[in-house]
């Protein structure tokens, strides 16, 4: 067949991102192709359409997991999770924003990057959509007890359990309040991934319908980055896709909203558990409609007024909020969403009651009207300006491929009928913009056009009623109570039917080798660790690593803990959390955020513990002071790393205060959105010393624990007290050996060598012989259950096992993807309901753990942990299953992140004991685990008695299930 040509429409270099951007149109259907590029083998590609719900149903979101179910070419029942089984990607997911849906992946492999182009490409176009994968994805009625006719009827279904989990954030429900009231009639006042109440009211017949007027190639963009020419990518999608079809009129654009004609307030509810209180627990926050994001001069004007306004504690908004008395926090929504086609503003508090809500608006608007009147210093627009240039300089990567982190920037003006190549090569609106800055009106002029003159405002309140949790059970009880009334017997049969029919389907065994893989073969012979340099400078050891960085340099200061006082121990994550943002160096801490900002692209702080590498009762203790800048702020960063080390103030204790708080309300919000992690930290916490730390610095118990300082700092006693034992950590920690990291350009960082050595002349070298920092934790059984507001569980179990350099641990690795793959996802997912969960091992702190997360059970996931374990021992394995496991292993080891990641990477892996030779040695161990291993280590090590178990959950289900599972319950 000859190809359908694509019209080239623009090609424009990038010479900051090292790229070139090309745009084409398929002539016969309008389908758009994004091509960037680059000199860079690892290929990424997206197909994404612009989706437009008219209702919260999650229509959008439940078509993007059943489109993955099954296709025309693949007709397996779960292609997308067994190509993550038989794949090297370095990445694999499907999106559901607002208003588009989005099927991305990457892969350094091109075997496997075309193997999942073609299995792509058939599940978003030509996807099976059957009713069965529907009723498990999005939503379906069952009986709470299949064997008894006269049970009560439930809802299941994955979409519908993940936004049970969604809405139970009181940040989630925060942002979808705001979208509902600032945008009346366009699509975005629904909830496009699905309201747990309009989630049930969705039918089969009208998903279809949804993909058959949106997913086609004249509402699609294909975006691909990488080093494989557009015309190749082109090929494959006319032969697997667009040969099948003509172009079809569809306008599927979203309008610009109504605008109101004056401000409004608005007051909602949202849900809390009724023993935490409501105190203190209301958001009060100011919403603007702004101006189109898909122009391009328009995008950067808001982002360049956001940042004047709220970029760090010395901008005057955020310090306005930090400081106020009506809240405890800026509000989690306070920035500038430019992710729709019409940007949102929003700027308020956390932690607030009601009636302050005319006082935080009097505050915000009254910061605003000051900028309007007084226009900012120089040097706050030059700070601006400065975090653009990093953000467009820097090459990522960590944890989020760089070619999809760029191809997802350009998406937006691409769907919206913006640019999408401008929306790359910016630098020539940057410097428009760096004109119109030069008159001292300009911010002026546009607070007052954006904000303060802009009558399309909305002031929500979002107050704790401790009412609703009840209220919305008894609302879904009453439902299917209603429902079960009006079935006839034979219709109850039917639903027992068709849940049977449904587990029928997922317990077959589909053929695998219909869908695509790579093998063993395939996999590459060694992996690249980047190598360091070793050197001296001012007395201390500096390693410098040589990598491409694109003109920024990254600084660490190093130290190896100390020994700490006990009652300092648990407040040295607070430490590293406050002593980049108190004053150093003699400043105040707005003055030293207003440097951080000017000449830094961030400075942080963090503490580590690490398990021995052949001893997890030895541990190992970090304190990191990290920075990166351009190369021509390298000598202020090096000396602002110090400054941060050696001399921070904490005598600031209103600063103190501030930050506590800001700290506690992030905390909170963690439980709902990530307590999977929390659970697993809690269950492996009491297994060994680096485990009881990580639990002790950042799980459950410090959420506790931060809470209850807050309170204390509520008084002048506490607040001096905690000041002083900051100063007793800093001078505790600056007993510690300490060592530089340097990484950037060889012939960059041989000047800042020279620079460094005159910025650290002088500093104290810790003696050879200091105490070092020692965890002497005994092991401990778990089993807890931590209560707090949400309508879905997270469920833990964690064993002890043995470290990195164990003969076993390259099995131990390879058996969590195992049985995640061959028991875990069925048994949790599809037949259970959870979002997600599997199994994993962590050599740092010598635990194997089990997880579900956002999950509608909690003593049946516990069991299948355990039945995974008998299923592992008593089930016929074939090879193809390890094989499977062993490249999900691989795939996670030999994950590129970005230069300066890998060079940071490598450089603490060698300072805990992990070389590039070992490294390299465990995973050649892994290419040889054989299913034996994972019996032997399982029986081994697995062992019931030796088990933790803890979970997340409401009151109400941890009280009916507590005296069964034996469960200390525990509040938050």
């Amino acid at each position: 067949m000859t190809p359908t040509p694509f019209e080239l429409l623009q090609r424009e270099p990038v010479t900051a991102l090292n790229l070139t951007v090309e745009s084409y149109r398929h002539v016969a259907t309008g389908a758009r192709h994004v091509h960037l590029a680059a000199p860079d083998p690892h290929n990424a590609f997206l197909v994404a359409f612009l989706t437009v719900p008219q209702d919260s149903t999650g229509v959008a979101h439940i078509l993007e997991h059943t489109a993955l179910c099954g296709s025309e070419r693949y007709p397996v029942r779960d292609p997308f999770f067994m190509m993550l089984r038989r794949s090297l990607a370095t990445f694999m997911n499907a999106f559901t924003s607002s208003d588009w849906t989005a099927y991305p992946f990457a892969s350094q492999s091109r075997k496997d990057f075309a193997n999942l182009l073609n299995v792509y490409l058939d599940a978003a176009f030509f996807p099976t959509l059957q009713e069965l994968d529907f009723a498990q994805e999005g939503c379906r009625i069952e009986l709470a007890d299949a064997a008894d006719p006269n049970a009560e009827l439930v809802f299941k279904g994955v979409v519908f359990n993940e936004m049970k989990g969604a809405m139970s954030s009181p940040a989630r429900v925060l942002w979808e309040q705001i979208a509902r009231y600032i945008f009346p009639t366009t699509t975005y006042h629904f909830n496009s991934g699905g309201d747990p109440e309009a989630i049930p009211d969705l039918t089969w017949e009208q998903l279809r319908s949804f993909h058959a007027r949106h997913y086609h190639p004249s509402n699609a963009v294909f975006m691909t980055y990488g080093d494989i020419p557009a015309g190749e990518h082109q090929q494959v999608f006319v032969d697997r896709v667009l040969h099948r079809y003509a172009r079809l009129e569809m306008d599927w654009h979203v309008p610009d909203e109504r605008r109101h004609p004056a401000p409004i307030a608005v007051e909602e509810g949202y849900a809390l558990e009724p023993a935490e209180g409501i105190e203190r627990k209301t958001h009060i926050v100011l919403a603007w409609l702004l101006d189109r994001s898909i122009d391009l001069e328009t995008l950067l004007e808001a982002h360049l007024l956001t940042g004047v306004l709220l970029d760090n504690s010395s901008s005057p908004l955020l310090q306005a909020l930090e400081t106020t008395e009506l809240g405890s926090a800026p509000s989690p929504a306070c920035g500038l969403d430019d992710s729709v086609r019409e940007m949102v503003f929003v700027a308020g508090v956390e932690g607030s009651e009601p009636e302050h809500a005319k006082a935080v608006e009097a505050l915000i608007l009254s910061v605003l009207r000051r900028i309007a009147d007084d226009g900012v210093e120089p040097e706050r627009l030059e700070a601006v300006f400065h975090q653009l240039e990093l953000s467009r300089r820097e090459i990522g990567g960590d944890g989020f491929p760089y070619g999809l982190k760029l191809m997802l920037t350009a998406l937006p003006p691409a769907l919206h009928g913006g640019d999408p190549v401008a929306a790359l090569a910016v630098e020539p609106v940057l410097e428009r913009l760096r004109e119109k800055i030069r008159d001292p009106h300009f911010i002026r002029d546009l607070t007052r056009r954006l904000l303060l003159d802009n009558p399309h405002r909305v002031r929500l309140v979002l107050k704790p009623d401790p009412g609703l949790v009840e209220i919305r059970r008894a609302r879904e009880q009453a439902r299917l109570a209603a429902i079960r009334q009006r079935l006839a017997p034979e219709q109850i049969q039917e639903v027992a039917r068709a849940a049977a029919a449904l587990r029928a389907r997922q317990e077959k065994e589909d053929d695998p080798e219909v869908l695509p893989r790579v093998e063993l073969a395939d996999v590459p012979a060694d992996i690249p660790i980047p190598v360091g340099r070793e050197t001296e400078t001012a007395g201390m050891k500096m390693t410098v690593y040589d990598r491409p960085t694109n003109g920024l340099i990254y600084q660490q200061v190093v130290l190896d803990l100390p020994h700490i006082d006990d009652d300092l121990v648990d407040i040295l994550p607070l430490y590293a959390a406050c002593v980049t943002e108190v004053g150093s160096g003699g400043r105040d801490y707005l003055a030293t955020q207003a440097l951080q900002a000017l000449v830094t692209g961030g400075v942080s702080a963090r503490a580590s513990v690490h398990g021995g590498i052949d001893d997890v009762q030895r541990c190992h203790g970090s304190f990191v002071v990290s920075g990166k800048a351009l190369l021509r702020n390298q000598e202020a960063m090096g000396t602002l790393l110090r400054e941060t080390l050696e001399q921070p103030r904490f005598n600031e204790l209103s600063r103190l205060r501030e930050l506590i708080a800001q700290m506690r309300a992030s905390a909170e919000i963690r439980v709902t959105d990530n307590g999977h992690a929390l659970a697993i930290s809690a269950a492996a916490g009491g297994l060994s010393p680096a485990a009881a730390m990580a639990d002790r610095w950042g799980g459950l118990v410090a959420i506790k624990r931060l809470k209850a300082l807050d309170d204390a700092l509520k008084s002048q006693a506490g607040l001096e007290g905690f000041a002083a034992n900051l100063e007793r950590l800093r001078a505790q920690l600056l007993r510690a050996p300490r060592q530089l990291l340097l990484v950037g350009e060889e012939e960059r960082c041989t000047a800042v060598a020279r620079t460094l050595a005159g910025i650290w002349a002088g500093s104290s070298v810790a003696a050879a012989d200091t105490p070092r920092f020692v965890v002497d934790i005994p092991r401990r059984q778990v089993r807890e259950g931590w209560s707090t507001s949400t309508q879905v569980q997270f469920c833990a179990k964690a064993y002890p096992v043995p470290p990195y350099v164990h003969p076993d641990a390259p099995a131990l690795l390879v058996l969590g993807q195992f049985l995640r793959n061959g028991f875990l996802h069925k048994s949790l997912r599809e037949q259970g309901g959870a979002y997600g969960g599997g199994a994993g091992y962590d050599a740092d702190s010598g635990t194997f753990r089990f997880y579900s997360y956002r999950d509608p059970r909690l003593a049946g996931t516990l069991a299948d942990f355990d039945r995974s374990l008998l299923w592992l021992q008593e089930t016929r394995h074939e090879f193809r299953a390890l094989e499977e496991a062993i490249l999900g292993v691989v795939s996670s080891i030999d994950r590129p992140g970005s230069p300066a990641g890998e060079a940071k990477r490598a450089f603490h892996d060698l300072n805990n004991g992990r070389t590039p030779e070992r490294r390299r040695l465990f995973r050649r161990r892994v290419l040889e685990v054989s299913i034996a291993d994972l019996q032997r280590v399982a029986r081994s090590w697995l062992r019931p008695e030796q088990a933790n178990i803890a979970v997340v959950s409401n009151q109400r289900t941890l009280v009916e299930e507590a005296g069964t599972l034996e469960l200390n319950v525990l509040a938050l």
